[in-house]
């Protein structure tokens, strides 16, 4: 489905798309919430979450424009503050102002709150929990259970309001206090563009520049596991060459003088929007991209990290990823019944390992590079966090044995092998070697 947006400044029609699952999912919790539907507990929340740059707000606001809704925003940014029950007393007064929107207009309203796990959630034992974190959920799920009745601190109005729906968006609702996730407060809907969806978004986005259906297929082949923000960031990035251009045509020093306050501001024509252009300018944002994750230098500089010693030659961030949890065993009942075995980790022989793998840890110790392995299962690998296997070192053997240990250990995951320079602390090799 494809929404035609009209940019009133510079008079271009560009037409996105709007997947039509997350058109249904959002437009059916929309709907329901203002109908009268006889003894059904309806949740007042929908929560989008998904992966990072996938487009979950814009997609909302492709669907608030094509339904006339009115939208009352808050960012997660916005549930913190110095003075407590500040954060809580902005959600209710934001609701309010939706309610009195239907009021006056007539017309369907929605309170939307930005990046909620990134105000109120709780990512690891270093997030400070606050009193506002404990208000900020204990009104969402107030509201959720009486949403006629929002009252603010010091007031009390007796006439009933509109039942107004809340959209949440984030990342990872894993982290968030879970009374206010469960299924009676909160309709999860998981964001994650299948190829169609991936197909329609980039052809919206390259819609003015004249890209055949084909190009856009090779574009999104070419960059599988991108996010579609980076198509966007692709398309800007384009722009750069004929600013650079500008740039030195006019001087650095006229800039100013040329782009600010002026009568007539500069004008530039298509770009190069040729599929092998934007390939090749793809894959120098992909190089940065690995570059961002290779260098660590916190690692380096921060003298905390150094002294304590954990997760030296990787990315820090790693350091605090949970380790998986074990799920519990039922206790056997004393009837006699034998208690089943449990199941054995796979086995992998060092001498089965692929022939190219094991190229590749010869050529990595053979240049002084050290060798490592990550696991990260599906949730996991989607969001790109990975986790380390015991540290390899010792000889060649000994580093195929513990691969294949870290293989056996993992066979459910998707394990990858690593090379890392240890003199600059930097990783010169990431390679998947098994999937499950």
């Amino acid at each position: 489905m494809r929404f035609a947006y009209q940019n009133s400044k510079f008079s271009i029609s560009v037409a996105y798309y709007i997947s039509p699952h997350f058109l249904n999912a959002l437009a059916v919790h929309i709907t329901k919430n203002f109908l009268e539907l006889p003894q059904v507990k309806l949740p007042l929340i929908l929560g989008i979450h998904g992966r990072k740059g996938e487009g979950k707000t814009f997609q909302c606001e492709l669907v608030y424009e094509r339904m006339g809704v009115n939208v009352v925003h808050i960012s997660g940014g916005e549930l913190e503050s110095p003075d407590a029950g500040d954060p809580a007393r902005l959600i209710r007064l934001r609701y309010r102002e939706a309610a009195e929107l239907v009021k006056i207009r007539g017309e369907m309203a929605v309170l939307m709150i930005n990046d909620l796990d990134a105000g109120a959630g709780r990512f690891d034992g270093m997030t400070q929990y606050t009193v506002n974190t404990q208000l900020v959920n204990n009104t969402l799920m107030n509201i959720a259970d009486n949403p006629t009745n929002v009252q603010l601190p010091g007031s009390y109005d007796e006439t009933p309001l509109p039942r107004i729906p809340i959209v949440v968006t984030g990342n990872d609702f894993a982290t968030l206090y879970a009374p206010l996730v469960r299924d009676g407060r909160m309709q999860k809907f998981y964001w994650e563009p299948n190829h169609e969806d991936r197909l329609g978004i980039v052809g919206g986005i390259f819609s003015p520049d004249g890209l055949s259906r084909g190009d856009i297929e090779t574009l999104v082949n070419t960059f599988p596991n991108q996010a579609i923000d980076f198509y966007g960031a692709l398309r800007a990035q384009i722009y750069d060459e004929q600013i650079i251009d500008f740039i030195h045509r006019v001087g650095v020093e006229n800039v100013s003088r040329n782009v600010v306050n002026t009568k007539t501001p500069p004008s530039f024509k298509k770009p190069d929007f040729r599929i092998g252009h934007l390939i090749e300018v793809g894959q120098r944002l992909v190089s940065e991209q690995r570059r961002l994750q290779e260098m660590g230098l916190v690692q380096e500089y921060n003298q905390a990290l150094n002294k304590s010693g954990s997760n030296r030659s990787g990315n820090y961030y790693r350091a605090y990823q949970p380790a998986p949890s074990v799920p519990l065993q039922p206790i056997a009942k004393s009837n006699g019944t034998p208690k089943p075995a449990p199941t054995p980790p796979q086995v992998f022989d060092s001498d089965a390992l692929p022939d190219e793998v094991q190229q590749e840890v010869r050529n990595l110790m053979a240049q002084g590079y050290k060798v490592g392995m990550e696991y990260a299962d599906k949730r996991r690998f989607r969001t790109n966090a990975w986790q380390s296997c015991p540290v390899i070192s010792g000889s060649e053997g000994k580093a195929l044995q513990a691969i294949s240990q870290c293989l056996g250990d993992h066979s459910q995951d998707y394990v990858r092998l690593i090379g890392i320079d240890p003199s600059n602390k930097r990783r010169v090799l990431e390679r998947i070697i098994h999937r499950p």
